[in-house]
């Protein structure tokens, strides 16, 4: 057991809220510094500066249709009855300089993108033409600038096309690219060292054997931190102290999490090591699942301690280490959850003093209850749709409640 003056004591005999734990995650925490990558490697990053295009686009008068480059004035007053004869003196094709100017009674084929040549003012569409050959005839006019597409149109030069902190999707890149700015300044992606630890754990890949059961944690909390950003440096452990210490003080993270050991059993090591190697601000919080949750720092670094029961590791990372790893990479730090506003058909039972995660299944307009206790059971996860927090001010919600729920995928109902 234990002793009374045992840092893991102290934090479970009088524990944090979720707000003040959150509070403590993410004192001190701004996204890391920039760096240069290609535009092609760019979309999910967030930009550190605004970028002002040097360039026009397009850089040239472009076609918007197939058809006829010709001077407008050569097409007033045709008609499918009065057609206006005109001569076919060149092609133009995109990527290619026009190899004929327009002069009056003259005409170019044009196809989509290609540069309008000197002398002509409008595209003519194919609709409206008749003819073949080195002659064709307009049959219906075309007023000047009509489907061509002017210089800087897009994008002009000294235009700001995207400020600093965006971030960025892949309709974004593709404006990048077409401005030329490469490479592009981003902000770095955080290293996330994940530490998993247990003399029971198989590796993931394997078949539970014995008493032996499979790590799910590291996959699980790999694929979030991708999500949120962050570079998983995944590091499995025996329970074995030094191998715990060594990984914890070793240098090159820009956090560390680490899941299991967190509470305050005998092999319940990690709370102990961080407030030894550096400072343990939290340990023990109000929460349903995810109690044994700590916040520390070691040399720098925040350490977010999150327990081994696989749902309170995913409700801990959600609720403290994901801020983290988003705000380093200069994202928001809130959720990247869509939420939908539905109604409850059974009633949620909590406690007041305590933050509840309830895990739902939303079914059309109405919510149920899925789980709100048992924190190893992975499955009451995959099966709910989304959950919805129970503040720590309420005994929960009452049936017939409107109620936010947070979507695992999508808008809950895909």
């Amino acid at each position: 057991m234990p002793r009374a003056n045992d840092i893991r004591m102290k934090g479970f005999r009088d524990r944090s809220s979720v707000e003040e734990a959150l509070e403590a995650a993410l004192d001190g925490i701004s996204p890391l510094p920039s760096e240069p990558v290609p535009v092609t490697g760019a979309a999910g990053r967030v930009l550190t500066g605004d970028v002002v295009s040097t360039v026009d686009v397009p850089a040239f008068r472009r076609s918007m249709m197939d058809g006829y480059a010709v001077r407008a004035e050569d097409t007033y007053g045709a008609t499918a009855y009065n057609p206006i004869p005109l001569r076919l003196v060149g092609t133009s094709m995109p990527g290619t300089v026009p190899d004929s100017r327009v002069a009056p009674g003259h005409c170019v084929t044009i196809v989509t993108g290609a540069p309008v040549p000197d002398g002509a003012d409008a595209v003519l569409m194919v609709e409206n033409t008749s003819g073949s050959g080195d002659q064709i005839e307009a049959t219906a006019p075309v007023p000047i600038g009509r489907n061509v597409g002017r210089i800087g149109e897009d994008v002009a030069a000294g235009d700001g096309v995207l400020g600093s902190g965006r971030f960025l999707l892949p309709q974004d890149v593709g404006l990048l690219s077409a401005i030329g700015c490469n490479p592009v300044d981003v902000v770095r992606r955080p290293v996330v060292r994940f530490i998993v630890s247990g003399d029971e754990l198989l590796p993931p890949g394997s078949s539970p054997s014995g008493t032996k059961i499979v790590d799910s944690n590291s996959p699980m909390l790999a694929a979030l931190i991708e999500r949120d950003g962050g570079v998983p440096e995944v590091v499995r452990l025996p329970d074995e102290e030094g191998a715990m210490e060594g990984a914890l003080s070793r240098p090159r993270a820009d956090v560390i999490i680490t899941a299991g050991a967190a509470s305050v059993g005998s092999e319940d090591r990690v709370p102990i090591l961080v407030d030894r190697l550096g400072s343990l601000t939290i340990h023990g919080i109000t929460m349903r699942p995810s109690a044994p949750t700590g916040i520390g720092t070691i040399g720098g670094v925040r350490v977010v301690i999150l327990p081994g029961n696989p749902v309170s590791c995913l409700a801990a990372y959600d609720f403290f280490a994901g801020p983290v790893v988003r705000s380093l990479g200069g994202r928001s730090p809130d959720w990247p959850y869509l939420t939908v506003r539905r109604t409850l058909a059974r009633r949620i039972v909590s406690q007041i003093g305590r933050t509840d995660y309830a895990r739902v299944a939303v079914d059309g307009d109405l919510v149920d209850p899925v789980a709100i206790s048992g924190s190893s059971v992975l499955s009451s996860v995959t099966g709910a749709s989304g959950f919805v927090v129970v503040p720590a001010a309420l005994e929960g919600y009452p049936e017939g409640t409107e109620v936010t729920v947070h979507c695992y995928h999508g808008d809950c109902d895909t």
